[in-house]
């Protein structure tokens, strides 16, 4: 990549057109023109980082069980996700209302969630993470908060089913907690982006559960009844927000994590979160999440390897220089179209599974994240990365 009038040319460009691999093409005759060929783009693929030092697994965030309104048992659920649906790690998020006419979380029930979610972790095998689905006006109506350990309180707060920005403010604050809105698009159920102060905004966000994308206004994949500016994550990310994304399936059926083929359009795919951790443990799936280095899809499997000079998803620094993004993306079904998405905007569309693209500074800050789209009619989105200008 010598060429002293490249960049006056071009903001973005792949290693295809380097020294190397021109000087192959333009080398008249040869015989062996497979061999000629695997030399050629061996010159391409010298630009490619080392492979990723971290492992992908795959699990379910969000459900429910009869301890709030939901139909299985604790039990049910947890052999559902681990045995059936075969996820690695998993939460149990029941709402601390309890559902319509139970009694609240708080308290007794409280415990024997606790005492259910130590029961089923397998460390190495079947990571659980303690959680619940917190009221949480006016800020995030519908908020589910994540533990890093297995004994902990609920964050009860002045109100119950309400938030302060003051109690806000200190949950953000706690290495120990990850707090996840969802349906924040919604009219009933969901918050403003547009309002909320960025100082208040959370790390992540839920980007998909059964037929709701919250991407951005009026997406493909969001099949709901109501609909509202300012609830969806490229809202929040125009603002200045750092915030990852994760999928899950807020289901209340025993279905977390399978395809409800009774419903013949996208709410029969499930929300699935997949992290980029050094090992399965409640710990190391929670750092994951906490970092941002995660990505959601619809049902069935993914495997994206995204990283802009060496750095994961999730990650922020600081480079004036040229950016070599990767794209690595496998899954079980036919890649319709994998979406560069740089400044909430589509940048670079492609087929192709494994690429590498040279890419320049545009602002002070600039970021991007993939949209991956299946010939099946299911997507998926990575969380993004934020480069600063040095």
């Amino acid at each position: 990549m010598k060429n002293k009038e490249r960049k006056s040319a071009r903001r973005y460009d792949t290693p295809n057109r380097c020294r190397a691999f021109t000087d192959r093409v333009y080398s008249g005759v040869n015989k062996d023109k497979e061999g000629l060929y695997k030399e050629t783009f061996a010159s391409e693929k010298e630009f490619y980082p080392q492979k990723p030092k971290y492992n992908i697994y795959f699990g379910e965030l969000h459900g429910h069980s009869n301890m709030s309104d939901g139909r299985p048992s604790m039990d049910e659920y947890f052999k559902n996700i681990r045995d059936n649906a075969q996820l690695d790690f998993a939460a149990l998020t029941d709402h601390d209302h309890g559902g319509i006419a139970n009694a609240e979380l708080y308290g007794e029930k409280w415990e024997t969630i606790k005492a259910k979610v130590k029961e089923y972790n397998e460390p190495g095998k079947f990571s659980t993470i303690l959680g619940y689905e917190r009221d949480s006006y006016p800020w995030y109506n519908n908020m589910v908060v994540y533990y890093k350990s297995h004994d902990a309180d609920m964050l009860r707060g002045s109100i119950d089913g309400e938030i302060t920005k003051e109690e806000l403010e200190a949950a953000l604050t706690r290495d120990d907690l990850l707090l996840v809105p969802h349906d924040t698009y919604h009219l009933e159920a969901g918050c403003d982006f547009n309002s909320i102060d960025p100082t208040l905004y959370t790390t992540m966000i839920e980007i998909y559960s059964r037929g709701d994308s919250a991407e951005y206004f009026d997406n493909p994949y969001n099949e709901t009844d109501f609909q509202c500016e300012g609830g969806f994550w490229q809202d929040a990310l125009k603002r200045g927000a750092k915030m990852g994304c994760l999928a899950a399936s807020d289901d209340h059926a025993c279905m977390n994590g399978l395809v409800a083929e009774e419903y013949n359009n996208i709410w029969k795919y499930p929300g699935i979160t997949a992290v980029l951790a050094e090992e399965n443990t409640t710990e190391a799936i929670f750092d994951a999440l906490k970092a941002r280095r995660c990505y959601g899809f619809m049902g069935g499997r993914m495997w994206i390897d995204f990283r802009i000079n060496g750095h994961y998803m999730g990650e922020e620094f600081s480079d004036s220089g040229e950016r070599s993004i990767y794209i690595n993306v496998k899954a079980d079904a036919d890649i319709k179209r994998i979406t560069l998405v740089k400044n909430c905007r589509n940048y670079i569309m492609m087929r192709r599974c494994e690429q590498l693209i040279f890419d320049r500074m545009e602002n002070e800050t600039d970021f991007y994240y993939l949209r991956v789209e299946l010939a099946d009619g299911r997507c998926g989105w990575t969380s993004p990365i934020w480069i600063n200008n040095a």
